[in-house]
């Protein structure tokens, strides 16, 4: 399996647990502007949560998750967790810069603000912890499975 595939599952594996976390900010609260929502005003498509979260899901499954599979040999960090958390937030520092630069900062006023902004680097932060352990585990059952088919017995 390529390393790009590895990404894209772990992408699928790290979106599916954020938006966990969103569904419970969505219908638990919402104490902060569920993040499809605002990835639907980012597109054009405002109030559309079913886009949202169609674009969430394509966003961090298949562009984050790709590009971390590129990435992730080359990135600092001594596990495959904090390298995920380096790379999601930098997707979300991205993220901020491209809003106030080609999007509309309004977004970020009124019920959105500071808790807004917090409330996207954790749910980033999540992200990048399930993305790089499990890219990680995908890894090692690689390394595994190559051992196994050279007729070195697992240590165990």
């Amino acid at each position: 399996m390529s390393r790009v595939q590895k990404g894209v599952i772990a992408g699928l594996f790290a979106t599916v647990a954020v938006s966990i976390l969103e569904a419970v900010n969505v219908f638990a609260g919402p104490w902060a502007e569920p993040f499809p929502l605002f990835v639907a005003s980012l597109i054009g498509m405002p109030g559309n949560l079913a886009v949202g979260w169609i674009a969430h899901f394509v966003a961090g499954s298949v562009i984050l998750g790709s590009l971390f599979g590129i990435l992730c040999p080359r990135m600092p960090g001594q596990t495959a967790e904090t390298k995920g958390i380096i790379f999601a937030v930098g997707a979300w520092a991205v993220l901020m810069v491209a809003v106030f630069l080609f999007g509309d900062p309004r977004m970020f006023r009124g019920s959105g603000g500071f808790g807004m902004v917090a409330w996207m680097l954790v749910s980033h932060a999540v992200f990048g912890i399930v993305l790089g352990n499990v890219y990680a585990r995908l890894v090692e059952r690689e390394k595994r499975a190559a051992r196994l088919m050279d007729g070195v017995a697992p240590a165990h």
